[in-house]
């Protein structure tokens, strides 16, 4: 969708990457745009006399956790789905890697630990995907597409931040300075040698305790 505003913001251009084919991703051949918008913590005005506050979470967090080796994707799928038991009502997830980094298929295996038990597919052309039928309301964004962040609230998603409910986020800086902040960020990374490397990283309370939630039913499980 073309973006009808213009931000005062200008957005600096940095080099697209190359990324690497993921079956759960519909990838394009060359990214477009990253936007890196340097001030994130001002009041952005829009020409429409709408003012947008970034959220932040008043939180010290206490680091990323150790990097977590994934080798295959059942590894990818299981951990998604011991997550799902560690949630609350209410979080904000940022997806971060790159094409092929596994987001999708992380996603699948929360949904299938809430309870979800149909397809799971990339949102990449709908922009959200949502899934009600599961313990927790799910909504599934992926803004890989936006070539403005204006285009987030042109298509009125900040609704969709309101009240109860998992919000997963895949490319959230393609949104910013618009989108609410996460609670926690999730890295995805290929490795090597094979398989992804996952570290979780708290943005807030409710991320910390989500993080401690999964450590003891890791600690729990047989």
């Amino acid at each position: 969708m073309a973006a009808g505003i213009k931000p005062r913001l200008q957005p600096r251009l940095s080099v697209p990457e190359i990324g690497i084919s993921d079956p759960d991703l519909v990838e394009a051949q060359l990214q477009p745009p990253r936007l890196d918008i340097g001030s994130q913590g001002r009041k952005t005005a829009l020409s429409t006399g709408k003012i947008i506050v970034p959220q932040a979470h008043a939180f010290d967090d206490s680091g990323p956790t150790r990097p977590m080796h994934l080798p295959d994707e059942n590894a990818t799928l299981a951990i998604g789905e011991r997550l799902a038991r560690a949630l609350p009502p209410r979080m904000t997830i940022y997806l971060l890697g790159d094409l092929g980094a596994g987001k999708t298929t992380l996603s699948r295996g929360l949904l299938r630990g809430l309870g979800h038990t149909g397809k799971v597919k990339s949102p990449t052309y709908t922009l959200v995907e949502p899934y009600k039928d599961s313990r927790i309301v799910v909504y599934h964004f992926d803004f890989y597409r936006f070539t403005h962040a204006n285009e987030f609230l042109e298509a009125g998603l900040e609704e969709y931040f309101e009240g109860d409910g998992i919000r997963l986020v895949e490319w959230p800086d393609r949104a910013q300075p618009f989108l609410p902040a996460a609670d926690l960020e999730i890295h995805l990374q290929l490795g090597t040698s094979g398989g992804r490397t996952l570290t979780l990283q708290p943005l807030s309370r409710e991320g910390q305790k989500c993080i401690q939630d999964l450590d003891t039913s890791a600690e729990s499980s047989p």
